[in-house]
């Protein structure tokens, strides 16, 4: 017996939707965000949200897989913009940096909104949407930059053990958290210094002839 299926609406009520529940769970959680007042920022009824998806969780999985999609695409395409084509290895990872945090201020600046609202309430939020964002997100974001620094040590340019770990270090360090004030995002002076400084200390462990306790020739 072929499982019957909810009617599917237009296209652009489905955006519509989508748009509203990432405003929405972005500013409030997915606890605190309801069925109604997506609709309402939506513009449409609550029974076609239902006409679309099943239930809230399986909504908020929607614009989880959405939201990551697009930034983890985005996260890609700037490491592969600064970092296939190395010439100045300090100079370009610098500019990766600020490329990387210039996302936080773009407008893909909500889905980041939702990441905090997902870790302030990881328990409530539902498994399968953690996994895929874990996996889709900073996993997929993460693998592509450890392969592209693999590529980098393998041209002489790095010494990493670990590519993985590599890249953990340098999202660490070039991270907004290190910032003292979140405001200083769009202050390109302040932006900058904490990026080079971040760069310098991932080069002083990572870099052939820089690195503490490393010959030049090794």
């Amino acid at each position: 017996m072929t499982e019957r299926r909810k009617p599917v609406g237009q296209p652009d009520k489905r955006r519509a939707i989508m748009a509203g529940a990432l405003t929405l769970f972005a500013r409030d959680g997915y606890m605190r965000a309801g069925l109604d007042a997506i609709a309402a920022e939506a513009g449409v009824s609550n029974r076609t949200i239902y006409n679309h998806f099943t239930d809230k969780a399986e909504l908020f999985q929607a614009v989880m897989q959405e939201s990551t999609q697009r930034v983890a695409d985005t996260m890609v395409d700037i490491i592969d913009r600064h970092l296939t084509k190395v010439i100045d290895l300090e100079r370009d990872l610098i500019d990766f940096g600020l490329a990387w945090l210039g996302v936080l201020t773009s407008d893909l600046a909500p889905h980041f909104a939702l990441i905090r609202q997902v870790n302030a309430e990881t328990e409530h939020i539902p498994p399968a949407a953690l996994k895929l964002w874990q996996e889709t997100g900073p996993g997929r974001t993460r693998r592509e930059l450890a392969e592209r620094l693999r590529r980098i040590a393998e041209r002489g340019a790095l010494t990493i053990d670990d590519p993985a770990r590599a890249a953990g270090h340098l999202m660490l360090l070039i991270s907004a958290d290190n910032l003292t004030d979140r405001a200083d995002l769009h202050n390109e002076d302040a932006l900058r210094q904490m990026v080079a400084a971040g760069v310098s200390t991932f080069l002083y462990g990572h870099a052939v002839g820089r690195a503490a306790g490393k010959g030049a020739s090794e």
